[in-house]
């Protein structure tokens, strides 16, 4: 490394460079494969599979899987690092929307004599209702908390804008109480409370594939529902991330009308569209994080967004666990046959947990080859 000539090989500044290096260049034992849960059911996704499987209402599983191509296969460039991150934001939130259309019209019990063929939930319910989630979370998460430290500032007389720190570091203090405040309040509805419960059986179904073992319920009921790559540990990087960002940014942006309230609404949409950048770099850590988390400096950057998971995963029943298991056996059924299986999307009904295959079991070390 150039730098270590500048900096001395033998200073801690040196050393704790070449740490980071190595942590970056390690080679990763698997594959990663990534999950959400969604309404009685869990989404999976591995480099080419994406699966979605449902508790259905009268106790089977429906799972619906598919081939992924990431657009990052036809442009090479957007997987480089700190581009790559914002490709897999827009993708997840893509996926996310597609996991619960589909789990929403398996999970909900239909009306007698309805027609089989038709959801019980329309596309456009769905659509309107994603819309209204999407406005809401960044008028709460983003707005609010932004023109709450504003309000602040002006009540007590101070020099509080976006041209200063403080301002941004009190702005995500707020976003963090409002955020842990409405996780809490959320826990106590039980379908929320059932989800999160699935979202334990997705991180412990990954625990278990990542710790090459067989994919039971029996071998995942023992893993910790906390996982170091979750979605919520990176909403605490990307806040992190945030304050920096903008404070180093917005001292250069002038104001843009004259009005306080609407100049404040467009500092707002510019903050939005920093998103993406910001979430490049907070993918970084968190992929960091997640590839070598029996590091002990990587353990103590990952310490805070394992505990704020205690908000958002719940200890799964057996019956969870198998839908997660499920849709993880089917990510892996095309992953282990990549290049052989018909490009087509499936829906396949589980009545029975044991006689859907591990495929794991076939493919020991890496389903990927």
């Amino acid at each position: 490394m150039v730098l270590s000539s500048v900096v001395g090989r033998r200073s801690p500044v040196n050393r704790f460079l070449r740490l980071l290096w190595a942590l970056a260049a390690a080679p990763a034992a698997r594959f990663n494969v990534g999950g959400q849960a969604v309404i009685e059911g869990v989404m999976m996704r591995s480099p080419h599979s994406f699966a979605v499987a449902v508790r259905t209402p009268d106790g089977g599983i429906v799972v619906r899987e598919s081939p992924w191509d990431s657009i990052w296969e036809r442009l090479k460039f957007l997987k480089w690092p700190l581009l790559r991150g914002s490709v897999v934001l827009l993708e997840t939130l893509w996926n996310g929307i597609s996991a619960l259309n589909f789990s929403a019209e398996q999970s909900i019990p239909r009306e007698e004599g309805a027609d089989k063929d038709e959801p019980p939930i329309s596309k456009a319910a769905i659509a309107g209702t994603i819309a209204v989630a999407l406005v809401f979370g960044l008028a709460l998460f983003v707005a609010l908390p932004h023109f709450l430290t504003w309000l602040l500032g002006r009540a007590a007389g101070s020099d509080l804008d976006v041209k200063s720190f403080a301002f941004h570091l009190i702005d995500g203090v707020i976003k963090m109480a409002i955020f842990v405040l409405y996780i809490w309040l959320i826990s106590f509805i039980n379908d929320i409370r059932r989800t999160f419960m699935y979202h334990g059986a997705e991180h412990k179904s990954i625990f278990a594939y990542e710790n090459h073992e067989a994919l039971t319920v029996e071998n995942a009921r023992g893993h910790s529902p906390e996982h170091p790559r979750c979605g919520t540990a990176f909403l605490l990087i990307v806040l992190l991330i945030s304050i920096f960002t903008f404070a180093a940014i917005f001292p250069f942006v002038p104001p843009l009308v004259e009005n306080a309230w609407l100049n404040n609404l467009t500092y707002v949409f510019i903050k939005i569209a920093l998103v993406f950048p910001i979430g490049g770099i907070s993918y970084e850590l968190l992929k960091l994080s997640g590839k070598h988390r029996s590091n002990a400096l990587v353990r103590a950057l990952s310490s805070p967004g394992l505990l704020m998971q205690r908000l958002t995963t719940r200890e799964p029943t057996d019956d969870q666990i198998e839908v997660a298991l499920v849709s993880l056996r089917k990510t892996l059924w095309r992953e282990a046959r990549w290049g052989e299986t018909p490009r087509t999307s499936r829906i396949v009904n589980v009545e029975k947990f044991s006689g859907f295959p591990d495929y794991l079991t076939k493919y020991p070390d890496d389903p990927s080859q």
